[in-house]
């Protein structure tokens, strides 16, 4: 009879980068049962593939599925072949094209090679939602959608904004929830893991399994991880994600580059660190223990080497470091010329530096110049910028080396 750690350990784990968990009391009552029986629970997720390109966002799910795999739980890797025909309609406002067949398999193949990053391959349990969904017949799918109203659809917060801005929604799009559903019938789940944005589609799920007699599952969501810019949902299109297929030295680079507020979820989402240890290095840091850029340095290496190598993250940290530390600026470092005038405090002697950084390119707005100052991720001829503010005395010109990360510029102002 297999053996599994004690619940509140298990719970320890599971509950790290939780954002909602249908019914916890459900999930310990599972894991209690699990011990007792010696039977692992059967705990899937199911990644439609309409990308080849992943990036560290799609990854959450994964990470999360390795936690119930270490904890000895069978983990279930759904692909959904069949029901990216249909598209996820979640978090769209208009009806996503349907992939065919080819693009499908190619995209499943990326992603399953790239799964295996993370999880154990042997351990896991690869399905395609086509071998029952290819099979229910017309018959099978009316009685299907009998369980469901035109007007539980419509409280999906998806189709009621687009219901209420008239914007069209495709027929089709009612039947993915309900597909989705029968996935957790087909495969008996235990728990179902899956994004807050896919809160109806998993609740569909436990609906569908009361109806065939199952246990309805548990439902744990993970929330949604911001991108670089630390506002928007992580996405390649909005230019803000890290791809897990990047080269070593950007994938640290970008890492380095949030800030130190995103850094705590990042550890919590895409590592295995437990909570108990996150929050001794948070109490650290607000210690004075530890310094955040060192912390944030332990993360870029962890998450680098998870993708790569430990070698290729020892380069990259040690690269980082060179380009971050390195004394002057090459001759083709680009030269920017602002009117002093502009950024000139009261009393004429200082000039305010997160004004400058935006100006001259290297930030996108003042509030991200003043989290780079106060970070310790700026520096001004050579030496970190310590303060908001610089001293330059009435001078009627100053010049400026400014590094911030990988980019450097010359700033000239009179």
């Amino acid at each position: 009879m297999q053996t599994f750690p004690p619940v509140e350990e298990q719970l320890d784990l599971l509950q790290k980068g939780a954002a909602e968990i249908i019914r916890f009391s459900d999930l310990k009552e599972r894991l209690e049962e699990s011990r007792k029986t010696g039977r692992p629970l059967r705990v899937k997720a199911g990644f439609d593939p309409p990308s080849p390109d992943l990036h560290l966002g799609h990854t959450v799910l994964m990470r999360k599925l390795r936690h119930f795999q270490q904890l000895g739980h069978t983990v279930i890797f759904l692909v959904g072949d069949f029901t990216s025909l249909i598209g996820d309609p979640t978090g769209r406002n208009v009806t996503r094209k349907p992939l065919t067949r080819e693009q499908i398999d190619e995209n499943a193949k990326t992603y399953l090679d790239k799964d295996f990053k993370i999880l154990d391959k042997d351990a896991t349990e690869v399905r395609f939602n086509s071998e029952w969904l290819d099979k229910l017949g017309y018959e099978k799918i009316i009685r299907l959608t009998a369980n469901f109203t035109v007007s539980q659809m419509l409280e999906r917060d998806d189709f009621h904004k687009r219901y209420e801005a008239e914007q069209p929604i495709s027929l089709h799009e009612f039947l993915y929830p309900v597909m989705q559903g029968y996935d957790s019938v087909a495969l008996e789940s235990d728990v179902e893991l899956g994004g807050t944005d896919q809160k109806f589609n998993l609740l569909c799920g436990r609906e569908l399994q009361r109806v065939y007699g199952q246990k309805p599952q548990i439902v744990l969501m993970t929330p949604i991880i911001e991108g670089l810019d630390g506002v928007q949902k992580m996405s390649k299109s909005l230019g803000n994600a890290i791809g897990i297929n990047e080269a070593p030295d950007e994938m640290y680079g970008k890492l380095m580059s949030i800030s130190d507020e995103l850094m705590w979820k990042y550890f919590s989402l895409l590592t295995d660190l437990r909570i108990s240890e996150i929050e001794k290095m948070q109490a650290d840091v607000l210690s004075g223990v530890l310094h955040p850029m060192e912390v944030k340095k332990s993360l870029a290496r962890m998450i680098t080497a998870g993708f790569h190598t430990e070698a290729a993250a020892q380069s990259a940290d040690e690269n980082w470091a060179r380009m971050f530390q390195q004394k002057g600026f090459s001759e083709n470092v680009e030269e920017v010329h602002l009117k002093l005038a502009e950024f000139v405090g009261e009393g004429g002697v200082t000039i305010k530096l997160a004004a400058v950084l935006t100006a001259c390119g290297l930030t996108a707005s003042n509030a991200e110049a003043q989290r780079k100052l106060k970070e310790g991720a700026v520096k001004v001829n050579d030496e970190v910028a310590e303060k908001a503010t610089l001293a330059v005395d009435g001078a009627a010109e100053v010049k400026l080396q400014i590094r911030l990360g990988k980019k450097a510029k010359l700033v000239v102002l009179s």
